[in-house]
């Protein structure tokens, strides 16, 4: 068992949203002292036998956001009762992840730390005649589980006495018997409407080594036995879970009010269930171990670790949790408001820099040979006190391929020839020429000619032109790969196949894009990885890990287009 002293928390208490239920809740309990004096106590109760997922991200924000904003607790605990499937590797990953998202836990604790006293918990259910050692197999306890429409039948070991009862569990423990020979159960009620409350399974034998015990253990608990007991150790005041559990909670009380131990209560909420999106860590193991994607952080993957590398915020998490709220159904939320708040806050905090990921090579035919000038580029304008920076201009530069048409099509404002357009930061240009490949007839190059009395920024720049593009120095450029991110899959309910088919058949075949010789202007050749910027009129991008030196990798995090914000700005009209 550890603790950890919290800190200063980075996530702010919850922002001033509507009311919910689950803060009326926890009013409620306050004003009734339904736990008397002591202070609101909440735990975020992970697996750790995968990576966390947007959709953990909300239960994270829920759990110690609201604890945070009555001055309560929260305790990480790790829910690591099944040892064939946990790893190290996957719990060092959760706190980060929580930690990443701007959250720091009071306590650290594992389901492990109570073996022992669910144990002892354990024993006096069977001498108070709660619990029993069955001897049927799983498959014969499903089958007298009975349906929804009828009633279970009670198992010929049911009525064991509690003396055989506590042999065969102690024997249980020690080791003696196989894998899935025996289990134990509660005794409750096998008529009842509730299938959880049909004498549920306890502990299950099972040989396997444990991340933290050792081989001390060949019998552990089951989620519904541990869940609530720990809770009640730790004297959790308020256990929010999602709403597949909420026909556990029965059983969940029953344990507490058996042993007689402190009243956890549990309180249900919807799951995050996102458009475009998966949110099933088996089908993401799929996803991984049959090379759909590069990994569990891939940038395309709905893991915290992979949002993270692609470049998202834990503000706009955080923002986008409470946005979203709570209720008692579950629904599905537009994957365009999780980028509009991701947009939203990058929009504030990212520099802004030009960068030309389809290059057109553009030489200014009238700007002197070997002259260099530095021009003064806005950093942020949604944040003056970013200030500006150098950006060097000369006579040869690269565009965007798709800022020219040698033949423009209607409502075609950028560059083509004889029309003039202004270039960012720069001057006024008008194209006069251009050169062709001899094979393929395609335009390899521009030549234009520049106003020298329309710089930005001078007296005489007033002269007014319908468009404006970016643009970068060539013989200044960066060269850069650009990693472009569409969605993972090209169905709005991934989940939803055709007859003979899985999940996959709906992967997005245009999910990643690779842009190998992308030009940048030279202030972003120091971009070190995990920095965000918004390449002027492309989106907003992230610096991926595998850059190297003389070679950055860019991802690109989310568009600049918001379409969530245009649907509500229509709807609110």
């Amino acid at each position: 068992m550890a603790t950890n002293t919290k800190t200063d928390a980075v996530a702010p208490a919850v922002p001033g949203t509507a009311s919910n239920f689950l803060r009326d809740k926890i009013v409620e309990d306050l004003k009734t002292k339904k736990y008397g004096d002591a202070v609101i106590q909440t735990r975020f109760p992970p697996e750790p036998n995968g990576y966390l997922h947007i959709g953990h991200a909300k239960a994270i924000c829920l759990d110690f956001g609201l604890a945070d904003e009555f001055a309560g607790r929260t305790n990480l605990r790790f829910d690591d009762t099944n040892p064939e499937k946990e790893e190290q590797e996957y719990v060092d990953s959760i706190m980060a992840d929580v930690r990443w998202l701007g959250f720091e836990w009071d306590g650290l604790y594992y389901a492990s730390d109570y073996f022992d006293q669910l144990y002892e918990w354990a024993i006096k259910l069977i001498k108070d005649g709660k619990a029993y050692v069955d001897d049927l197999t799983a498959d014969e306890i499903r089958e007298y589980r009975g349906t929804l429409t009828e009633s279970g039948r009670e198992s010929p070991y049911r009525n064991r006495t509690v003396e055989e009862n506590l042999d065969l569990f102690t024997r249980m423990a020690k080791g003696e018997f196989p894998d899935g020979s025996r289990v134990l159960r509660a005794k409750i009620d096998m008529a009842s409407p509730n299938m959880n409350m049909r004498d549920p399974v306890m502990y299950r034998i099972l040989h396997a080594s444990h991340h933290r015990t050792g081989d001390k253990w060949c019998i552990y608990p089951m989620y519904d036995y541990a869940h609530g007991q720990s809770d009640s150790i730790e004297r959790v005041t308020h256990s929010m879970c999602t709403l597949e559990f909420t026909d556990h909670q029965p059983l969940y009380r029953w344990y507490i009010e058996q042993l007689g131990i402190f009243p956890s209560q549990q309180i249900e909420f919807d799951r995050l269930n996102l458009t475009y999106t998966l949110l099933s860590k088996r089908r993401l193991l799929q996803l991984v171990n049959e090379g759909h994607v590069r990994g569990w952080d891939d940038p395309r993957m709905p893991t915290i670790c992979g949002i993270r590398r692609r470049g998202y915020t834990p503000e706009a998490i955080r923002n986008f949790v409470w946005a979203v709220g709570v209720s008692r159904t579950n629904g599905i939320v537009d994957l365009a408001m999780l980028e509009h708040f991701v947009r939203e806050d990058l929009n504030k905090r990212a520099p802004r820099a030009m960068a030309v990921l389809r290059p057109l090579k553009v030489v200014i035919d009238n700007y002197p040979e070997g002259q260099v000038e530095e021009l003064d580029a806005i950093n942020n304008p949604e944040d003056p006190s970013a200030g500006t920076r150098k950006v060097p201009f000369s006579r040869e530069l690269y565009i965007e391929q798709d800022d020219f048409r040698e033949v423009p099509p209607p409502k075609y404002f950028r560059l083509s020839p004889g029309r003039e357009v202004r270039l960012r930061y720069a001057y006024i240009v008008k194209c006069t020429n251009v050169v062709k490949d001899e094979k393929t007839g395609e335009v390899v190059e521009v030549h234009i000619t520049y106003d020298p009395e329309t710089r930005s920024g001078s007296a005489s720049a007033n002269r007014k032109v319908k468009s404006t593009i970016h643009w970068v120095s060539a013989a200044h450029a960066v060269n850069a790969e650009v990693r472009l991110y569409d969605t993972l899959f090209s169905k709005e309910d991934p989940s939803q196949v055709e007859a003979g088919k899985d999940f996959t058949s709906n992967l997005n075949p245009n999910s990643l894009e690779m842009v190998s010789d992308a030009k940048l202007e030279p202030s972003l050749a120091s971009a070190v990885p995990g920095s965000r910027c918004q390449f002027e009129r492309l989106g907003y991008f992230c610096v991926d890990p595998d850059s190297v030196a003389g070679k950055s990798v860019f991802n690109r995090t989310v568009a600049l287009k918001d379409t969530w914000a245009k649907i509500v700005s229509k709807a609110g009209s």
